[in-house]
Parts: structure tokens; sequence; C-alpha cells
């Protein structure tokens, strides 16, 4: 069955590539879409993802922020941090507000949708 993705980033063009890279994947469908990280913990509520893949610069309420409520809501819910920002101090922060993986833009969707893949796996086993 394929997992439920909801993706949140306040880029358009990235919510666009991120959005068309999933849905031509049979394991994943993306169920929504979100600007913001507050925006994004309504949508979960709602939605029940498998899977959050957040920015973590965005306006309103940054992935940082976002992680930490989701975790406290949603604990068993893994939440990837997809960013442009890579400084070992703030994957760690990331990391310790319950983010299970940390992704750098620049490593491409492809990195992304392997590690995604990976968490589930883990998950599984």
């Amino acid at each position: 069955m394929a997992k439920r993705v909801l993706l949140v980033d306040d880029n358009p063009a990235v919510l666009k590539a991120l959005r068309q890279s999933f849905t031509h994947l049979s394991d994943f469908d993306v169920c929504g879409v979100a600007e913001n990280g507050r925006d994004a913990i309504e949508m979960a509520h709602e939605l029940n993802p498998d899977l959050i893949v957040t920015d973590f610069s965005m306006p309103i309420m940054n992935g940082l922020e976002e992680t930490r409520v989701l975790k406290q809501l949603m604990p068993d819910l893994p939440v990837i941090i997809y960013t442009a920002f890579s400084d070992p101090s703030m994957e760690k922060e990331l990391r310790l507000a319950g983010a299970s993986a940390v992704i750098s833009k620049s490593a491409g969707i492809a990195s992304l949708i392997a590690t995604a893949r990976c968490l589930f796996d883990q998950m599984a086993a």
C-alpha cells in the first residue's frame, strides 16, 4: 500500500518538483501540500499522513518549530527536513526536535526519496 506523504515548502517551484517526483512513484501518494509549518500541523491532523517532508526555512512557522509540535501530537510520525541550509549544529537541533532525517536540497530529490524508503524499511523491520 502506498505511503501517504504531506509536502511542506514555501517555494512553489520546490513543492511542484516534490509533488511530481512523489506522484510518479507507486509506493508513495501525496495526500496534501502546505506552505508553512502551521498549515502542515493542521493538515497532518486532518489527513493523517505516513510521512511529512518539510522545509526548514519558512514564514509563519519554520520546520524546527513544526517538527517539535508534530512530535508532541503525533510521536510516531516520521518527519524529514528537506533544506537548503547545511549546518551540523542546526541538523543536531532538528534531530533533537524529532526529525527522522535531514536532507540537503543540494543532494537532490532522489536522495530524499531513498531516505524516505529507508525510514519505512526500518519501521517495518
